[in-house]
């Protein structure tokens, strides 16, 4: 077969693909205002990035030039501010709670904020763990009633009779007087008592 001269062969190749894409004209056409889109993004996109690049590089000669100051706005509290405050009563390096938030306490609640009363509470309060447990009763004790948190005696609570309900509240009362915990054992004992 012999083969046709080299124009010949370039024009009938140039009019096939002339046919083939205008065959794919209408899918061009639909397709072509997404692509342009997208380039557009694209190109936004890569202007806000090198920006940004800009800026970067900028802050960083100006703290050079100019190192930023560290001074805290009058405003401004920080925990580690509230954490040098010497306005709440402290005991053993943990600040003492009062109100609500008793229930995550340790017990020792200080309700006066005259620092006499407060430490001569607070030496009561640190002495009568020892006579609390010597007069405890034994269900404070099989319970472990001095670890335990309100959760932990709410969980507790439905296992024991009145009786025992009863010299725990006595106990409460006798040692450390919380009210959270006073107020459960009562309310525990009248729900008990009316079945």
């Amino acid at each position: 077969m012999a083969t046709a001269p080299y124009g010949v062969r370039l024009l009938v190749g140039a009019a096939v693909t002339a046919v083939e894409e205008t065959r794919k004209l209408p899918q061009t056409i639909l397709m072509y205002p997404m692509t342009v889109a997208s380039t557009v993004a694209h190109i936004v996109m890569k202007v806000q990035q090198d920006l940004a690049d800009l800026v970067i590089k900028g802050d960083s000669a100006l703290e050079n030039i100019f190192p930023p100051k560290d001074e805290q706005p009058e405003w401004a509290t920080f925990d580690e501010d509230a954490a040098e405050d010497d306005d709440a009563p402290v005991q053993d390096g943990e600040r003492l709670t009062e109100g609500r938030f008793a229930l995550y306490s340790d017990g020792v609640e200080v309700k006066s904020q005259n620092p006499a009363q407060a430490s001569t509470k607070t030496s009561a309060q640190t002495s009568s763990p020892a006579t609390a447990t010597k007069s405890a009763p034994p269900i404070a004790e099989e319970l472990d009633y001095e670890s335990l948190t309100l959760a932990q005696l709410r969980a507790r609570l439905q296992s024991l009779s009145v009786a025992d309900l009863e010299a725990l509240l006595a106990y409460e009362e006798a040692s450390k007087s919380r009210a959270p915990f006073q107020t459960l054992l009562a309310n525990r004992i009248t729900r008990a008592s009316a079945k």
